[in-house]
Formats: C-alpha cells, sequence, structure tokens
C-alpha cells in the first residue's frame, strides 16, 4: 500500500518546511513588509558590491543542501513506493 509511504513523505515535508519557516522567522525575512512593496518603484541603484560573508556561503550552501536532501527524499519515496507497491 501506499499509505505509510505518504504519511512519511508528508511528515518530512511538514518538518522541512516548519523548519524553513522558524529559521526566515529568526532571522529577520518578514521584517520591512510595508517597505518591500515600494521598492520595485525607486529609481535608486545601489551598485555597491556588498562583499559576502563566511556565514552567508554557508548559509547559502545549507540551504542548497536541503534542497537537494528534499528531492532526493522524494524520488527515493517514489521509487520505493512504485517498486513495492502490489
Amino acid at each position: 500500500m501506499y499509505f505509510p509511504y505518504f504519511i512519511s513523505y508528508m511528515a518530512i515535508g511538514f518538518t522541512l518546511s516548519l523548519v524553513v519557516l522558524i529559521w526566515a522567522i529568526r532571522t529577520g525575512q518578514f521584517k520591512h513588509q510595508r517597505r518591500a512593496r515600494f521598492l520595485p518603484l525607486t529609481e535608486e541603484l545601489n551598485l555597491s558590491t556588498a562583499k559576502t560573508s563566511r556565514f552567508n556561503r554557508l548559509e547559502t550552501y545549507a540551504l542548497f543542501f536541503i534542497a537537494i536532501a528534499g528531492l532526493g527524499a522524494s524520488a527515493a519515496v517514489l521509487i520505493s513506493a512504485l517498486l513495492h507497491g502490489n
């Protein structure tokens, strides 16, 4: 049956979504929402090149790894369900 695979897939997806939401709230991703809607209308161009810190690079790599792990888990569940389903 597909039922245990579906439940585990949904639980993993929900857990990962909750972790990413908590991370976004703690790092301030949702701050300044009123200001953000007017940003495309401004004419100023910020051409200064900001150096990325080591933490920002590690954060990017971690998010990339989470995305790849999620896709891998999805593929594993799908393949397992197709191979073991009767």
